[in-house]
């Protein structure tokens, strides 16, 4: 029997500008948006912007995540980078301690971390680097959730780590039939209609399979939902999404402090 959500997380990766570069619309989505996935400046985001958006994101209540990735301002964090393990834990410290200091200047503070892109990928099967981010993570502050892709090695590690593990779904992305994420190079990889994707939403939070790129079915369990921010109708495709899931009776709040990851259960008939 579909096991229905009551609380449920809407996250959001902000504070992607550089510069002069801006990306996204943040002042809109910070007030949509339960958790905040701010860029600390390795795929995106400097320090005013970091600190804009964590200023913003205490002022309205939304829980700071430290959306941390490879050194790879060149190409938005998309590209896998073969890191020494040890590296790659230090430049994760490195990237949680810079945003910490600037949401705890907002009065508030990072919240959990989040891989972003090619490092989010990729730690959904390399141990090694999975072990790396869990290791920073654990080292700078223990007490951190963390955020990702249900069965993942990265979820599956930092909970053998003693960290808190929590699972997220994506409401515009596409899932292979394994419950990975179709990778953005391939057709039909991001879903555009905003109509859609709200119901897919409420589909995944009522605990009702939704379809694989294959059209196979598959049941996604988990307690936050991404809505990206980059896309041209970023806002309104997460308006209509929290909308959907309110008309359902659901309430939206920051995981943060709540407990609740979920995890797959794989292809249903």
């Amino acid at each position: 029997m579909p096991r229905l959500i009551r609380t449920i997380d809407l996250n959001s990766d902000l504070g992607e500008g550089f510069g002069r570069w801006e990306l996204g619309d943040d002042e809109a989505l910070l007030s949509i948006v339960t958790s905040a996935n701010v860029a600390c400046g390795f795929h995106a985001g400097d320090p005013s912007t970091m600190r804009r958006t964590c200023e913003t994101a205490a002022a309205r209540g939304v829980a700071i995540g430290a959306q941390v990735s490879y050194h790879d301002l060149a190409g938005f964090g998309r590209r896998f980078i073969d890191v020494p393990p040890g590296q790659l834990a230090d430049e994760i410290v490195y990237q949680i301690g810079a945003l910490d200091a600037f949401a705890r200047m907002a009065g508030s503070k990072v919240s959990y971390v989040k891989p972003h892109g090619a490092l989010y990928n990729a730690i959904v099967h390399h141990e090694a680097q999975a072990g790396a981010v869990v290791a920073a993570v654990r080292a700078y502050d223990p007490s951190l959730p963390v955020l990702g892709l249900p069965g993942s090695q990265w979820l599956r590690q930092a909970e053998l780590a003693g960290l808190a593990p929590i699972a997220e779904c994506f409401a515009d992305r596409a899932y292979t039939p394994a419950g990975s994420l179709v990778p953005r190079g391939r057709p039909g990889a991001v879903l555009h209609d905003p109509d859609l994707v709200a119901e897919r939403c409420v589909r995944m939070a009522r605990g009702e399979p939704i379809e694989a790129v294959d059209g196979t079915p598959l049941l996604v369990r988990a307690a936050s939902i991404c809505v990206h921010g980059d896309s041209p109708n970023a806002v309104e495709m997460a308006r209509k999404v929290r909308a959907a899931l309110v008309a359902e009776g659901i309430e939206i709040t920051p995981f943060a402090g709540r407990a609740g990851a979920g995890e797959p259960e794989g292809t249903r008939p």
